[in-house]
């Protein structure tokens, strides 16, 4: 039974009513292709699987996900059933009769949608026939060696069989809409427009292949974005005919999205069309019962991070790890379009500043990117077990210290500290600490590099000459793996560790949203993103002043690289000077945002989408003003009005001050509560996904909109 949408659609606070008309769902049904369904491959599976609990809440049981069928998926993900639907069980019969394999089930995620999964394998004797359909149709040809682009016809030659047995069971009764997914799903959308099926389609794209092929060659992409020669570009990578397909889906779909704003930019060049509408992406957000639960949790994690700290520099442990601050980048292994190798850049400036500031902070800064080894480096295994056995000795030592103090003061008798440890207690000690001595420097990668002497963060590590010696304030350490909580080296999940770091560092070149940002704002942690990516185009629309927000935005598009480095060194060298005081302030900002990447919010975008996709293909029984202003509409949350979280508000006159110092400062009074209610109810309505305009320079102390 059809389940009616959920009211936290715009429960949120402080966030704009949703005032569009609800769509009779209980007369429609919604299709989402994707190659992703219940097959974790790229970003797009973190879209669709936490997306799924919100569209199940307004659509029920007529939302169904299809997808390619891989048995280890199936049988560890989906719980198989019946479909609810006559229709869709005769449609399917229909398929299985004639040889091609399909299943039906429930995905064991949050929402539990249906899934309707068929198997490529046993349906690949079509695929010359099918490839005839395809040039037929579309004159598009696809080598046989792309065995990829190959197993995309199956799929979408298998998914317009479905689609067009479905309308003819259903005819006129209910009307369907198919979302469709980035290149791989394009032919199931070709196809069925090609025969005419009568649906609304959506077609969305995270990422133009060209685009992503174009930056990862080191091109100045945005700047030529108008200069390219786009079928000579993707002949001469091999990727004229996905391209092709893509192009095809694109034109072909009554509605066209993209992920973001700096995405449509790309596709309007790439694929020759601007979004219909922008489709920004989100998370499922879990608020905590207790206001500072978050921060409670930062503090447990970064104890962790700080024994695994102790251990790696065990012998150079010459800095306090209470002034030590925690940095990491983490994604892909994409140096240029991670943005890897001006973040290096700006470590190297950072620590130059640090040195001759005399600062006593020091910066840890962790790379996690997936790279070729074959073990854990032995030297950093040592080090964690020369930590666990000074552990253990100093457990030993405190046990014995207190039971003979505890006979001690039982007697009446105050200790000679000088004898409450015998010789052999000292000895054990000292040989504790002649294991620590070590006459290298602390390793910078974590595991054995298959090729050590050509990957590209090492290279120029050696380049920048930040070897994690004495005199360095900057620190790095390359963990070449995802994170494990099973891990012997750092057990630690991927949140754990986000959460225990102080700052995330994302300034991407390619970035159509950018997922890793987002993580880090929905759990409190400041992150640093570019005007180059969604997540932080989408940030610069909604916040007025996203750096008070613990988001530093850097601009990669209208600066040269030099300039966007010295922009980061600036915002990394900034952050270093606040006090622990104002880190607190600005996580508590940081976690409030969080609102505004819920997909209880963004999902919004997604239902004008189908909406109007409805009023293009049925518009007799649909209607949507096509010059009306989408009411997919934002808001930007202003300047915080309380004490800035810049370091210009706590500059001492002497170079040198402590965090005891600024607690006792005659500040500001800063209240959490107050702070987020004042945000709520200045917060401005409406703005469109048009560019912000820009707005003259406000006097000191106007905080308006």
């Amino acid at each position: 039974m059809p389940l009616s949408r959920s009211l936290s659609m715009s429960s949120l606070s402080g966030l704009p009513l949703w005032e569009e008309d609800d769509l009779p769902v209980e007369n429609l049904l919604l299709f989402e292709v994707a190659w992703e369904v219940t097959n974790k491959v790229g970003g797009i599976y973190t879209v669709i699987q936490t997306k799924a609990k919100i569209t199940v809440d307004e659509w029920g049981e007529n939302f169904f996900m299809m997808g390619p069928y891989y048995e280890h998926n199936f049988k560890t993900q989906v719980e198989q059933c019946d479909p609810p639907i006559a229709a869709i069980k005769v449609a399917m019969d229909s398929l299985i009769n004639s040889g091609c394999q399909v299943y039906f089930g429930r995905w064991l995620i949050e929402g539990s949608p249906y899934v309707i999964l068929f198997d490529i394998g046993s349906a690949a004797w079509n695929l010359d026939r099918w490839k005839g359909d395809l040039w037929d149709a579309c004159s598009i040809g696809l080598p046989y060696h792309d065995r990829e682009a190959n197993d995309s016809l199956i799929l979408g030659s298998l998914i317009a069989w479905f689609f067009k047995e479905l309308t003819d069971q259903l005819r006129d009764e209910r009307n369907i809409i198919a979302h469709f997914h980035e290149w791989q799903a394009g032919a199931g959308l070709v196809l069925s427009r090609s025969r005419k099926l009568p649906m609304a389609t959506v077609f969305t794209t995270h990422a133009t292949l060209l685009g992503r092929y174009l930056c990862a060659g080191n091109v100045d992409f945005y700047n030529n974005l108008d200069k390219f020669n786009l079928d000579k570009e993707a002949g001469e990578r091999q990727i004229y005919h996905r391209c092709c397909l893509e192009r095809a889906a694109v034109h072909c779909a009554h509605v066209f999205t993209t992920v973001s704003q700096i995405t449509a930019v790309e596709a309007n060049h790439m694929l020759h069309r601007n979004p219909d509408v922008v489709t920004p992406n989100g998370l499922n957000v879990k608020k905590f019962s207790a206001m500072h639960e978050f921060q409670n949790l930062h503090s447990t994690n970064k104890t962790q991070i700080q024994e695994f700290v102790r251990g790696h520099f065990y012998g150079h442990l010459d800095f306090n790890l209470e002034k030590t601050l925690f940095f990491f980048i983490a994604g892909r292994y994409e140096f240029s379009n991670k943005g890897a190798d001006i973040f290096l850049e700006s470590l190297s400036r950072l620590n130059y500043l640090l040195r001759v500031h005399k600062s006593d902070v020091t910066v840890v800064a962790f790379f996690i990117m997936p790279a070729k080894t074959n073990n854990f480096n032995v030297e950093t295994l040592k080090g964690q077990a020369v930590r666990k056995q000074l552990w253990d000795t100093a457990q030993f030592a405190k046990e014995k210290f207190g039971k003979r103090l505890y006979e001690a003061l039982l007697r009446g008798e105050i200790p000679d500290m000088n004898k409450i440890l015998d010789r052999d207690d000292f000895t054990i000690m000292k040989r504790a600490i002649f294991a620590t001595q070590r006459h290298t420097l602390p390793p910078v990668t974590t595991h054995n590099m298959l090729d050590d002497s050509t990957d590209q963060i090492l290279a120029n590590v050696r380049r920048i000459g930040l070897f994690n010696s004495r005199n360095d304030r900057v620190k790095i350490i390359f963990h070449p793996e995802f994170l494990s909580s099973t891990s012997p080296l750092l057990p630690m999940d991927y949140e754990e560790f986000v959460r225990g770091c102080h700052l995330g560092v994302f300034p991407s070149y390619y970035e159509p949203w950018g997922y890793t940002p987002g993580e880090c704002t929905v759990m409190g942690i400041p992150s640093v993103t570019t005007n180059l990516s969604g997540f932080g185009c989408f940030m610069e629309e909604h916040v007025s002043d996203p750096a008070a927000y613990g988001i530093y935005i850097v601009d990669r598009r209208f600066r040269s690289a030099d300039e966007s480095c010295n922009q980061l060194t600036k915002f990394l060298f900034s952050f270093c000077q606040q006090s622990r005081r104002q880190r607190i302030i600005q996580r508590n900002r940081t976690e409030r945002l969080s609102d505004l990447l819920d997909w209880r919010y963004l999902g919004r975008f997604y239902m004008h989408a189908r909406h109007l996709a409805l009023s293009r293909s049925f518009p007799d029984k649909f209607k949507m003003d096509p010059t009306a202003t989408p009411p997919t509409e934002g808001f930007r949350y202003p300047r915080p009005p309380s004490v800035p979280p810049s370091p210009s508000a706590s500059l001492h006159s002497t170079p040198h001050h402590s965090d005891e110092e600024d607690e006792e400062e005659d500040e500001e009074p800063y209240d959490e509560d107050d702070e987020a209610e004042r945000d709520r109810q200045n917060i401005k309505v409406p703005f469109t996904l048009a560019p912000v305009p820009r707005r003259k320079k406000k006097q000191p102390g106007e905080y308006g909109n």
